[in-house]
């Protein structure tokens, strides 16, 4: 068991999830609000690092058994 493989695929699935967060927030804003706004940028940069800090996490990972 590889901590470090968890812990990416946990930061993956957290990312894909601010991903479609920030995607739904986009589709549903009807006004151009200063909060929707910093709401969607902020989940999509989080999501974004979470993502790509995962499948690097994932991909740098050795099988070592």
């Amino acid at each position: 068991m590889n901590i470090k493989r968890i812990f990416g695929a946990v930061l993956t699935v957290l990312g894909i999830a601010a991903l479609f967060y920030a995607a739904n927030l986009f589709l549903t804003t009807t006004s151009g609000g200063n909060q929707n706004t910093k709401m969607l940028i902020t989940y999509g940069v989080l999501g974004l690092l979470f993502f790509a800090t995962g499948i690097s996490l994932v991909r740098a990972t050795k099988d070592e058994s």
